[in-house]
């Protein structure tokens, strides 16, 4: 008796209200949804954390919402407190697997910020005379300390693509250390 209404709704798309808060077109909705591969170091039903695919230094992770939201002001309060948790406990399991604490925790809002979806960058201090780091040749004048702009230049110019033996393992040691 009902088959005909149950016909009639078969390709119906979903209300807005039945689909999860994502955006088709943003890079981090398209990895949450397993349409672009990562290398997932930490998820959970709210947040997932990746490694960085042009990364500042070894070991350079985001932590990422699940749900799409451009701006951090924006951000649902029970987001912004399941991030900050996550924050915490890959920062902790990145310093032991890195063995070293020294981190510097960034979320740019508009400014600075590639892709329009909230995500904390949780970067590895630099070691300075480690092997795995050759010092790189200045292009400013050591007479005065580099502009902004120069510095941001700088540590652009010395990202290089993600390693995908070394992010495999390296997500491994840290998803260990969680």
């Amino acid at each position: 008796m009902t088959s005909f209404i149950i016909k009639d709704h078969l390709d119906r798309p979903q209300a807005p209200s039945w689909t999860p808060n994502t955006d088709s077109n943003c890079t981090f909705c398209r990895i949450i949804n397993n349409e672009l591969p990562a290398h997932r170091v930490y998820e959970d039903d709210e947040i997932i954390a990746i490694l960085d695919i042009l990364p500042l230094r070894r070991g350079h992770t985001l932590v990422i919402p699940k749900i799409h939201c451009a701006r951090l002001s924006e951000l649902p309060a029970d987001y912004a407190a399941a991030t900050g948790i996550a924050v915490s406990r890959v920062a902790q399991a990145l310093t032991k697997a890195l063995d070293s604490t020294a981190l510097n925790v960034v979320c740019n809002q508009e400014y600075a910020q590639v892709v329009p979806h909230v995500h904390y960058h949780i970067i590895p201090a630099p070691t300075f005379g480690a092997s795995s780091e050759p010092p790189k040749p200045s292009k400013v004048s050591s007479s005065k300390p580099p502009t902004m702009k120069e510095m941001h230049r700088m540590e652009f110019e010395s990202r290089c693509e993600l390693d995908d033996d070394d992010a495999g393992m390296l997500a491994r040691e840290i998803r260990a250390r969680l």
